[in-house]
């Protein structure tokens, strides 16, 4: 199957009212880009590719022309069980990732068997320039080691990022709202001394008490914390 082949199997799942739907919740990206296939049928329409050997070729071809071949792409690595494999085709495709719903949902389940491989590339993804490429590191950070292999330098990496883009900061206010949820004691230095700029700060405190994982009396505290403009 072919890439033409490919993205004529998309068009055949159409949903176009989750097509609209997608537009709004993705303001990113052009709507005449959205095919509309809804992300179970994508999911397991790239298991068939990969078992049908037609993944090879999909993921040589970049960039895509739709979002929808972007997240099958996404979808296509996630699945690859060769840690090196998987790094070499997600090195190739993250700078054309454009939108968050791609860079988010792309999670390589390789990746937890290889943690100690994976934090190398992520001290080197944090340190981007671009926008999708620093807010997936932050993503693998949230992901990966926020629990039995947590390190405090860790969050130090989310905090050191300067960026003035709202997508990375958004991201790293997550991090910082489950972090907190996770690793309160360790993480909530961070709020206390205000690490991060004023914007990220605030929004990581009302994620955090929106959060049904913190208690009520670490959720008042942290509502004190809020910086006022």
């Amino acid at each position: 199957m072919n890439v033409k082949e490919i993205r004529e199997e998309l068009f055949q799942m159409q949903d176009c009212g989750y097509r609209d739907f997608q537009a709004k919740l993705i303001p990113t990206i052009n709507p005449e880009m959205l095919i509309g296939v809804r992300t179970p049928e994508l999911r397991q329409f790239a298991k068939t590719l990969a078992k049908k050997g037609h993944a090879d070729l999909f993921l040589q071809e970049l960039p895509h022309q739709y979002f929808d071949e972007n997240q099958l792409h996404a979808f296509l690595i996630s699945d690859i069980k060769d840690f090196g494999l998987c790094m070499s085709k997600l090195t190739e495709f993250l700078p054309y990732v454009d939108n968050w719903a791609t860079c988010d949902q792309m999670s390589p389940k390789v990746f937890r068997k290889h943690r100690l491989k994976l934090l190398g590339h992520i001290r080197e993804w944090i340190s981007s320039d671009q926008t999708y490429v620093v807010r997936f590191a932050a993503g693998m950070l949230m992901e990966h080691f926020l629990d039995d292999d947590f390190d405090p330098a860790y969050p130090e990496l989310v905090a050191g990022v300067r960026s003035e883009e709202y997508y990375v900061n958004m991201m790293r206010a997550w991090y910082f709202a489950t972090a907190l949820a996770k690793q309160y004691d360790e993480v909530l230095p961070f709020i206390e001394e205000r690490r991060l700029d004023v914007w990220t700060h605030n929004k990581a405190i009302q994620k955090a008490v929106e959060s049904r994982r913190i208690t009520p009396d670490q959720k008042a505290y942290l509502k004190t914390k809020k910086v006022k403009r």
